[in-house]
């Protein structure tokens, strides 16, 4: 009987195969973050529109808005490395199980950006490019470099930069701004602290071990589940001011009444049960994505 040779693979190595290592750098632009970010892009350029704004035109504001987006999302892998390691959520990032080194995936990242500017400006203008790669400087080094590890309001000021895609959707269609497109940037700013301070409940753990100033670590939890209340309450507010801000329908105005609704009443019985944290945080998601399907449907066919 032949014995084969036991082989011993280094969970650290780099990964050996192409496949491997292009799906290691896909993972360095958090492509599930990317996702929810175009969900807003899109519903914000045909409400701009008031129609279908063109196939090409949203596939090109598409591919700048992921470029910028992962670029982002790629240096922000770099700097965290050290505190991602710490953390179970993230521990299974490239960067700390050394599948990409910090050299290349800076350059991929800063390539990343460099390119999304390019690319909107080309294919759309020079202000779509500017916003969103001003997004993305701001979540690098006003966010990673600066907030998230030295104030409870990292999230809240931070979360600006994820509202930015709403802004590059309008202003790929007419150039320039309005009040619309801003109260639907008001509109994510405001969904983002209550959507990560659940997840941050779920993570306190986490985020103690890694010294991040999270809410939830440092006020605790009662205060957190007010917070998201708080905010929550707020969000819907801004939501009904799309309404004459955007001139939406009956339809919207009803869409974001009983999504509303369900988001207040999710964070309060969150105050009872914060156990259920999660489903909050995967509530928050379906909200955002419905009430921007409702403001696309609402300019298509109102």
């Amino acid at each position: 009987m032949t014995v084969q040779p036991v082989q011993i693979i280094d969970p650290r190595a780099a990964p050996a195969t192409r496949l491997a290592r292009v799906s290691a750098y896909i993972s360095l632009t958090k492509p599930r973050i990317i996702e929810l970010l175009l969900v807003t892009t899109v519903p914000a350029m045909i409400l701009a529109e008031r129609r279908w704004p063109g196939t090409w035109l949203v596939l090109a504001t598409l591919v700048g808005g992921t470029l910028s987006a992962g670029g982002a999302n790629a240096i922000n892998n770099v700097i965290d490395r050290d505190i991602d390691k710490l953390m179970a959520r993230t521990a299974h990032r490239p960067m700390p199980t050394h599948k990409v080194e910090p050299r290349p995936a800076l350059i991929f990242g800063v390539a990343l950006g460099l390119s999304g500017f390019v690319w909107l400006w080309v294919a759309t203008n020079l202000l779509a490019a500017v916003l969103s790669t001003a997004a993305l400087l701001f979540y690098v080094f006003v966010y990673t470099l600066w907030l998230k590890r030295s104030s409870t309001q990292n999230i809240v000021i931070g979360g600006a930069a994820g509202a930015v895609p709403a802004l590059v959707g309008w202003a790929a269609v007419t150039g320039s701004l309005a009040l619309a497109p801003w109260v639907m940037f008001a509109i994510i700013f405001f969904w983002t602290p209550p959507h990560f301070w659940a997840l941050s409940l779920r993570y306190r753990d986490d985020y103690e071990r890694a010294g991040i100033p999270m809410l939830s670590v440092v006020m605790g939890e009662k205060a957190t589940l007010q917070s998201i209340l708080l905010y929550s309450i707020q969000l819907v507010a801004l939501t009904l001011v799309l309404g004459p801000a955007g001139d939406m329908s009956l339809f919207y105005l009803g869409a974001a009444w009983v999504l509303g609704v369900g988001f207040v009443a999710g964070a309060w019985q969150l105050r009872s049960h914060p156990e259920q944290a999660m489903r909050f945080f995967g509530y928050s998601n379906v909200y955002l994505t419905l009430l921007f399907g409702a403001i696309a449907i609402d300019a298509l066919f109102s």
